[in-house]
């Protein structure tokens, strides 16, 4: 089992950099938890439906993954971004370290974790900067994703 999850790790990167967020949400268990500093706590359908955003806003869009491994419950894997942030036109070079866990040949929960103020640095520019360490930056940022994320489904709706 442990080979058919790395390769589930795999095809979902290879998805994403595709930008084909049906491939990834396929990935997905139909009860799946997914959570990062953007959206800590989004569940089922509501995955999908963030990769669905997330990839139809994407520009100049590349990503790289490495170091996947899986075992029969877990896996993990690194993944680094490349993207301009729309709402303020910089670029941003992510750093992300994903944990999975998995159930009946899906991915059941979903964890990434990337430094909040480097990424907040690069997409906000100064007041990520001052502010990017802050709880009130993250929650602002947190809020604003769930707004649009919120405002996407009802239009999907």
């Amino acid at each position: 089992m442990s080979a058919a999850n790395e390769a589930l790790i795999r095809r979902f990167y290879d998805a994403f950099a595709r930008r084909d967020a049906e491939a990834m949400a396929a990935c997905y268990h139909p009860d799946a938890r997914f959570s990062d500093p953007a959206f800590p706590a989004l569940q089922g359908a509501e995955i999908g439906d963030m990769w669905r955003m997330l990839c139809s806003r994407a520009q100049q869009f590349s990503l790289e993954y490495s170091k996947v491994q899986a075992s029969d419950e877990r896996g993990s894997a690194h993944w680094e971004p490349r993207y301009l942030f729309s709402k303020t036109g910089r670029m941003v070079h992510n750093i992300i370290d994903a944990q999975f866990r998995f159930a009946d040949g899906l991915i059941i929960e979903h964890k990434d974790h990337f430094d909040f103020w480097r990424w907040s640095r690069q997409a906000l520019g100064a007041p990520g900067l001052l502010l990017g360490w802050s709880g009130f930056l993250r929650a602002k940022v947190q809020a604003e994703a769930a707004k649009g994320l919120s405002a996407y489904r009802s239009k999907r709706a």
